[in-house]
């Protein structure tokens, strides 16, 4: 069983793995010579194609020379690293993509981190390098330098490197004499990542991963790491207190290509399916039923945000979704804790409002994205960050923030950083950009992307992950102009929003159907103010020259679904349906509006 290779496949966002992995399934030929299939053979989950980003982590295998490779394919953003960590427990070696202009990222950092941390070996890919103005040669050298200061050992750190383009469909050690094929990496793997070590004793296996299918219920993915594991075996399951339970293994099934393969029994090293174990987690091991002994469990990074899901119970309700009841969104909520690990939910005092934990900004926004599409109408308030008490001192997270942008406009994001405690630690030039490091409070990331964006014009390019916890930093300032409230309901006009333009900028089109209390536009200076923009414009039978020309309205400003959840204020919710995003007041009645805000204060 030793021609099996078990390696993961660790990124950036969009340095091009998925692409390297497509490319990979082609080269072994698993498809039939006529058959159609797509790109990114792997992102098969319409909101991973749409955003061009990896969510879940997959395993493929493929077959080359007489070997059994086992691809894993990982998420690359930080907001996934609770994915990335228990993926990298089935693996003994690590392919580092890296772009051969951009380098090693922040969040490469992290998960290169563990992988080094667990002694794996790692083969580094320069990928993109038939880009214009790209430094293969600098990049080796700083992923050199990222090793050594991860603490990588002798070993680790006389990695072999390739050179190439995956869009182009070829790898080699020199970067200047382009190959044909992408073969020379696949030869790399056999020879320079090890075989499975496999250990004696009764059967191991750790539950790293899981699946679901509405046939057979949950099936636990991992890897055996000694012994082996029969169809029909009765197992015992190690929990999570020290709790033994009996179990029966019903099927068990291998990666093949795309698919997966019944078999009877997976030995030692191989990464298999198994069905029939129910109750099981993450971090559980199946074990003999004699003597079973449990293998130490994967620690997964805390929550670091959190916010309150709660029914929509607009005056809209229910026109848009087809789930909308509160025992919905529970469900919905529970099902997906079973299969997300770094999501927490916790219920409130009220029945249909809902404390949901996350890791960042994009993890939520994934998960309502998801519900949104599936049907689901809600609603969610403004995204908190967790604090902690650590020896009797508030502690909140701290992050990393990267943002490379254009020289002319490096000054304007360093003092949006700064306004919001962030501390600048590295400032250089790359390539026609400049490279700049903070660190900065997770409370000062929300809503800074939106603000960055539109004093660089839209071209800085900014990552973030989680450092770690610190003393509280002191208060930041928050959006500093307040919101225009619809007044009535109905139809708002354009001869309406023509008239109220100079009051601020608006969100919504002439012919959209509004509620009182909605939030329809950004006021032009720091407090709220509730407009009328249903109003017609009077119609008499005098006519002055010059005064009736057309209507001219500045195009609304439109917000993606994150820019909402990091736009809207503490007393405001954002409202989810399956064809709309609506902001709005928590308390739709002004005097109730009014009434609040002085209990508050």
């Amino acid at each position: 069983m030793q021609n099996i290779r078990n390696i993961a496949i660790i990124a950036h966002v969009d340095h091009g793995k998925t692409t390297l992995v497509d490319k990979i399934i082609h080269a072994s030929k698993i498809f039939r010579e006529n058959q159609q299939f797509d790109d990114l053979i792997l992102d098969n989950n319409d909101l991973e194609r749409e955003r061009g980003i990896t969510i879940l982590s997959k395993n493929v295998s493929v077959r080359y020379k007489d070997h059994k490779i086992n691809i894993i394919d990982t998420p690359g953003h930080a907001d996934f690293g609770g994915e990335v960590e228990r993926v990298l427990k089935m693996a003994d070696g690590v392919i580092l993509l890296v772009d051969a202009f951009e380098g090693p990222m922040p969040q490469t950092r992290f998960v290169l981190g563990k992988a080094l941390a667990l002694g794996l070996t790692p083969i580094v890919v320069v990928n993109k390098v038939d880009k214009e103005n790209c430094r293969p040669d600098e990049v080796q050298e700083s992923v050199f330098e990222l090793m050594f200061n991860l603490d990588a050992t002798e070993e680790q750190l006389e990695f072999t490197t390739l050179y190439g383009s995956a869009k182009q469909n070829w790898m080699g050690p020199d970067w200047k004499t382009p190959t044909d094929s992408i073969l020379p990496l696949l030869d790399a793997i056999i020879d320079h990542i090890p075989a499975p070590k496999i250990d004696e004793g009764s059967l191991q296996m750790q539950i790293t991963s899981l699946d679901y299918s509405n046939f057979v219920g949950r099936i636990a993915i991992g890897r055996v790491k000694r012994g082996s594991i029969k169809e029909g075996a009765q197992l015992t399951l190690c929990k999570a207190d020290g709790v033994f339970k009996k179990v029966k293994v019903k099927e068990l099934h291998v990666f093949e290509g795309l698919g997966k393969n019944k078999v009877t029994e997976v030995f030692a090293g191989d990464i298999c399916a198994v069905t029939g174990i129910e109750d099981f987690e993450i971090g559980d091991t199946i074990a003999a039923l004699e003597n079973p002994e449990p293998l130490p469990r994967i620690s997964i990074d805390e929550p670091t945000m959190n916010m309150l899901f709660t029914i929509n119970n607009s005056p809209f309700f229910g026109k848009e979704g087809k789930f909308v009841t509160s025992r919905h969104l529970r469900d919905r909520l529970m099902k997906e804790m079973e299969k997300n690990l770094a999501l927490r939910v916790e219920s409130t005092d009220s029945e249909d409002k809902f404390l949901v934990y996350g890791r960042g900004i994009l993890h939520l926004s994934v998960l309502i994205e998801t519900m949104r599409r599936e049907g689901y109408e809600l609603q969610v308030g403004q995204p908190q960050v967790i604090f902690k008490e650590i020896d009797g001192v508030k502690n909140e997270p701290i992050e990393t923030l990267v943002v490379d942008v254009p020289e002319a406009t490096a000054g304007k994001v360093i003092e949006l950083a700064t306004q919001r405690k962030g501390e600048l630690l590295i400032m250089e030039p790359k390539g026609d950009l400049q490279h700049l490091e903070f660190r900065i409070p997770s409370r000062g990331l929300i809503g800074l992307r939106n603000n960055v964006l539109t004093a660089t014009q839209g071209e800085a390019i900014m990552n973030h992950r989680f450092s770690s916890y610190e003393p509280f930093k002191g208060n930041i300032p928050e959006r500093n102009n307040g919101s225009l409230i619809s007044m009535e309901a109905g139809q708002c006009t354009a001869y309406a929003i023509d008239k109220l333009q100079d009051r601020g900028t608006f969100f919504i089109e002439p012919g959209d159907e509004l509620y009182t209390g909605q939030v329809i536009g950004e006021n032009s200076r720091d407090n709220d103010i509730v407009v009328n923009v249903q109003k017609g414009k009077k119609l008499t039978n005098m006519r002055a020259s010059g005064s009736d020309d057309n209507t001219r309205i500045a195009p609304p400003k439109k917000f993606s679904l994150e820019e909402a959840m990091e736009y809207i204020q503490k007393d405001e919710y954002l409202e989810i349906t399956p064809k709309s995003i609506r902001m709005r007041k928590i308390y739709l009645d002004e005097n109730e509006r009014a009434r609040m805000a002085k209990k508050d204060a």
